[in-house]
C-alpha cells in the first residue's frame, strides 16, 4: 500500500508515523482515518516495533477534521437513518459509512499492543486533539495548541472523547473542556491533566524518543502488551475480582515466558535476554478481548 497522508520511520524499534498534509496543517480525511487505523492494526504484529510516537509535518500536529472537501466533510452517508440497534456489529460493511472515522482511529489506538506516545508539534484541534486521548501520553511543544472545539461547530465530542476524556481529567473538567470549547495553549493543556509533559520545540522529538525508550527499552515486548491492554480495559472494570481473573492469567503465562528468564536474569546479576514478541500473545488473550469488546 501506498501512505498518502502518512510517513512511517522505524529507528531503533521506535516507529514514528508522521501526520503528512502540511499544506493543510495536516487536516484529518477519512483517508487520514483509514491510514491510522491501518497503521495501528498492523503494528501489532511487526516484531521490529516496541513503541510508536506520532507527530506532524510541519508546523501543526492536526488542524483537525478537513472542511474543505465536497459534501458530508466527515465522510458519511447522508441518506441513511441509522438507529442504535444499527450499531451493534460496528465490523458490518452496512454501517461503514456511519461510522464515526475518528473513533475507528482511536479504538485502534485503543486496542494497540505497543506503547504510543503524541508528540504534538504545534495545533491539535477536532480529532487531532481527541485522537491523543487514547495514547499513553501527550508531550507538547510550547507552540502547540489544544481545542476541543466541537460546540463552536455545533457538532458533538466523536472519537470515543466522551470515555476517554472524563477517565483522563474527572468529569467535571471533561465537562467545562468541551462545553467551552477552548483551544488551551501548552501549560493550560498541563494544567488541564491533557498534557503529560511540555517542551521546547527542538527538544519535542528527543524528548518523545527519550520517553519510548525509558518505557520499552530492555522490556519483555509481550509483557509489556499485557501490560498495556490491561490497564487501559481493566480500570473500568466495577469489581476488582474481575481484573484479578485476567491478571492471574497474564501472570500464569508470562511468569513460564519471559518471566522465567527475568528472574534467572536477576539470580545471576546479569541483563534479562527477553525473546517473546508482542505477536504471540498468550492463549487467552484473544477470548479476553473480544468479550471486554462485547460487554
Amino acid at each position: 500500500m501506498t501512505w498518502t497522508t502518512l510517513r512511517h520511520r522505524v529507528d531503533d524499534g521506535v516507529l514514528t508515523v508522521t501526520l503528512d498534509r502540511p499544506d493543510r496543517l495536516n487536516a484529518f480525511t477519512p483517508t487520514m482515518a483509514g491510514e491510522l487505523e491501518r497503521t495501528f492494526t498492523e503494528v501489532n504484529e511487526d516484531d521490529d516495533v516496541r513503541a510508536v510516537v506520532v507527530t506532524g509535518a510541519g508546523t501543526a500536529f492536526c488542524a483537525g477534521m478537513d472542511l474543505g472537501s465536497d459534501g458530508n466533510v466527515f465522510g458519511l452517508d447522508e441518506s441513511r437513518t441509522p438507529t442504535l440497534s444499527d450499531m451493534s456489529d460496528l465490523n458490518s460493511p452496512d454501517i461503514g459509512r456511519v461510522r464515526d472515522t475518528g473513533g475507528r482511529v482511536t479504538l485502534a489506538i485503543h486496542a494497540c499492543r505497543k506503547p504510543v506516545i503524541a508528540a504534538i508539534n504545534g495545533p491539535a484541534v477536532g480529532i487531532g486533539a481527541t485522537m491523543t486521548l487514547a495514547m499513553d501520553a501527550r508531550l507538547m511543544s510550547t507552540t502547540a495548541r489544544f481545542g476541543l472545539v466541537f460546540g463552536r461547530l455545533g457538532i458533538t465530542p466523536e472519537a470515543a472523547s466522551t470515555w476517554l476524556l472524563p477517565r483522563l481529567v474527572g468529569l467535571p473538567r471533561a465537562l467545562d473542556l468541551l462545553y467551552s470549547a477552548e483551544v488551551l495553549d501548552a501549560q493550560a493543556a498541563e494544567a488541564a491533566g491533557l498534557a503529560s509533559a511540555v517542551h521546547d520545540p527542538d527538544h519535542l522529538a528527543k524528548e518523545a524518543r527519550a520517553l519510548a525508550d525509558r518505557w520499552t527499552l530492555g522490556r519483555s515486548r509481550v509483557a509489556t502488551a499485557l501490560t498495556r491492554q490491561m490497564t487501559v480495559r481493566n480500570a473500568s472494570l466495577e469489581r476488582p475480582e474481575d481484573a484479578h481473573r485476567v491478571e492471574s492469567l497474564a501472570m500464569f503465562y508470562s511468569s513460564i515466558g519471559d518471566g522465567a528468564e527475568g528472574v534467572s536474569a536477576f539470580r545471576e546479576k546479569r541483563t534479562p535476554r527477553f525473546t517473546r514478541p508482542a505477536s504471540a500473545m498468550p492463549p487467552f488473550y484473544g477470548e479476553w478481548i473480544a468479550a471486554t469488546e462485547n460487554v
